[in-house]
């Protein structure tokens, strides 16, 4: 069978990686892809939110799976597009219809969803511009710091924690007023929860679900969790601290009331979950749902599946995940990310990279490549992701931090304490 998978990142690359590997796929196209993604399968010059493009070169090249990677054009209903139209309708997509996709598109909506099934999360309400002397009144009350959340879509830039009132104010008027565009027509102020931060992931067919292994990211540029967000610095799978007990909590308070939430709302969701986790004390509370694999942490996940991933995918599409087998590595897998210089900030394109092929002992998933001729070169800020197996995490690391230092281009940077609080 032929795949499509949309997007163009280091998630992507990982899961062409996988895919490509599986006895059930003949080939494999990425779109639009990037450098590591063209070893893998066939780069493919569209976009993929032209949905009626996407689904013309499915039925042109005997598409028999659309794998969605990236988060917006599910939310922009990808999936329905197929559905509502008869002749796409028999090309399965895994990804949630537009919907389901809310979960990540409206934080609005996700909380007055978890609230509606009892799912734990900090306390918040929302605010539009027409409410904004409630938001600042609602704000003066609560503790510090503050946490403000723009409702849509903000690239991973829409969440503020700030310590100081009227810098809190000042910023809640900005996102109101046309910071993050559309995005943050409402905005959300939510308690801030203090605890150590972790990522959950399902793969479901709307009924049945399989868990994921579990990762932990590291999202500030700095070291010791300083600086700047960004969207992913490095990442660990698993995390220690997620015990069976805990990820027993996670499955009974999180996950099922989240599944059957989804299934009494007459949802159909079919692909990825993730649970943006904060573990309080030993209890775990929901900061946010994507509807995708993360990214790090798919770089991370993903290689610890040891079952046929394309496998687990047909059983989506089919309604009979059930029925699949999933099975899970004991290794501790790892990845650092190197990105350019500058980021999450401006930064410069275009840097050849070198050395790739001298890396041994990790996986190079390629996130912001892309190939000019026969050189590769940087085309984004998160660039290569260097994945690594080892008994333990130090083992792991030590792999992936020696490849770090050979492979190299202009502006390079990396944390080099991944895993550091763990």
């Amino acid at each position: 069978m032929n795949v499509l998978i949309l997007g163009s990142g280091g998630r992507e690359h990982t899961l062409s990686w996988m895919i490509a590997r599986s006895k059930k796929v003949n080939k494999v196209f990425i779109a639009p892809g990037n450098a590591g993604t063209a070893i893998e399968g066939q780069n493919v010059n569209l976009d993929i939110n032209n949905f009626e493009s996407v689904a013309e070169f499915a039925l042109a090249n005997d598409i028999a799976m659309v794998v969605v990677g990236p988060e917006a054009p599910l939310v922009a209903g990808i999936h329905d597009f197929f559905l509502g139209n008869e002749k796409y309708r028999q090309i399965p997509v895994v990804g949630p219809v537009k919907e389901g996709a809310m979960l990540e598109g409206s934080k609005d909506f996700a909380k007055e969803f978890m609230d509606k099934y009892g799912i734990p999360t900090a306390a918040y309400r929302s605010f539009n511009r027409d409410t904004y002397d409630s938001a600042c009144e609602f704000l003066r009350g609560m503790k510090r710091p503050y946490v403000l959340k723009a409702d849509g879509l903000a690239a991973g830039k829409g969440v503020l924690i700030l310590d100081d009132y009227d810098e809190a104010v000042q910023e809640l008027d900005k996102m109101l007023s046309g910071k993050f565009g559309d995005a943050g027509k409402i905005v959300v102020i939510e308690e801030f929860l203090k605890g150590i931060e972790l990522s959950v992931f399902i793969l479901t067919d709307g009924n049945n679900y399989k868990l994921f292994p579990e990762a932990k990211d590291y999202k500030k540029v700095g070291e010791k969790d300083t600086g700047l967000n960004t969207g992913g610095m490095g990442a660990v799978s698993p995390v220690p601290f997620a015990d069976k007990k805990f990820l027993k909590r996670v499955e009974d308070r999180i996950i099922k009331p989240t599944v059957t939430g989804l299934k009494n709302e007459g949802i159909e969701y079919k692909g990825f979950l993730y649970f943006g986790l904060m573990k309080v004390d030993d209890d775990p509370f929901v900061v946010e749902y994507n509807v995708r694999m993360g990214d790090p942490e798919a770089e991370v996940v993903i290689p610890r599946i040891k079952s046929d991933l394309m496998d687990l995918l047909i059983g989506v599409a089919g309604g009979n995940l059930d029925e699949k087998k999933l099975e899970i590595t004991n290794d501790t897998v790892t990845t650092v990310m190197l990105v350019s210089g500058g980021y999450p900030g401006d930064y410069e394109k275009g840097k050849e990279i070198f050395n790739i092929e001298d890396a041994s002992g990790s996986i190079i998933f390629q996130a912001g490549t892309r190939n000019v001729g026969d050189r590769i070169v940087t085309s984004g800020g998160r660039v290569l992701a260097i994945s690594s197996y080892g008994h333990d995490m130090n083992e792991a690391l030590k792999k992936s931090y020696a490849n770090a230092e050979i492979i190299e281009f202009e502006g390079k940077y990396f944390r080099r304490d991944i895993g550091f609080d763990l």
